[in-house]
């Protein structure tokens, strides 16, 4: 039920990582909404493995927070589909909030056996593929990715859920498990940030 989140079903190809959906054809009627939790997972796969691979910078770990999230998801098959949208991308932030917690954890109790001779701890380097560099032309998109990595953790979810994922602000503050307002905040200063940090590119 759930294999279009796999390795496979994710790979680092540009009809995947940094494709966005397709706009809709003029002459085309509008996408009707999934009648089934299966049909709006699978719909949800590549943006849902975007949107945790930006918070936790790892491939791998992104793809079990994807799992895990529509795992649990399974749980609410009954509930509304109006509901599915602000619940999944709630469930899929808590999981990814906890993979950064167990990292915190494990960085303290691994980090005082490889001390510096100065007492300073080294930088963790990220050696995961990065999908969005292993394409050409895609430097826009690869920049903004590296400027959201230094967003507050808040102020990346506000940005990613509303302009990446275009959800509206009611479902956006769902998902958050906070106010309309304190969304509008953390995206106006994400907003902010970023221009700063990308006003030197073109």
């Amino acid at each position: 039920m759930l294999d279009f989140v796999t390795h496979d079903a994710i790979a680092p190809t540009p009809q995947t990582a940094v494709e966005p959906d397709p706009p809709h054809a003029g002459d085309a009627p509008p996408l009707r909404e999934p009648k089934t939790l299966d049909e709006f997972l699978a719909r949800l796969g590549t943006r849902a493995f975007r949107f945790a691979e930006i918070g936790l910078r790892q491939r791998e770990d992104a793809l079990d927070a994807v799992q895990d999230a529509m795992m649990k998801m399974m749980n609410y098959q009954d509930r509304p589909p109006a509901e599915w949208t602000p619940l999944f991308w709630s469930i899929l932030r808590s999981r990814i909030i906890d993979i950064q917690r167990r990292r915190t954890f494990r960085m303290r109790w691994m980090a005082p056996t490889i001390e510096r001779d100065d007492g300073s701890t080294p930088d963790w380097p990220d050696h995961g593929p990065d999908p969005a560099r292993n394409h050409e032309g895609r430097e826009g998109y690869a920049r903004l990715v590296d400027a959201l990595q230094q967003l507050p953790r808040r102020q990346r979810e506000a940005f990613s859920l509303r302009i990446l994922e275009e959800l509206d602000v009611a479902t956006t503050a769902k998902a958050m498990g906070c106010s309309e307002g304190s969304v509008k905040t953390h995206l106006s200063r994400a907003r902010t940030a970023l221009q700063l940090q990308l006003e030197d590119w073109k």
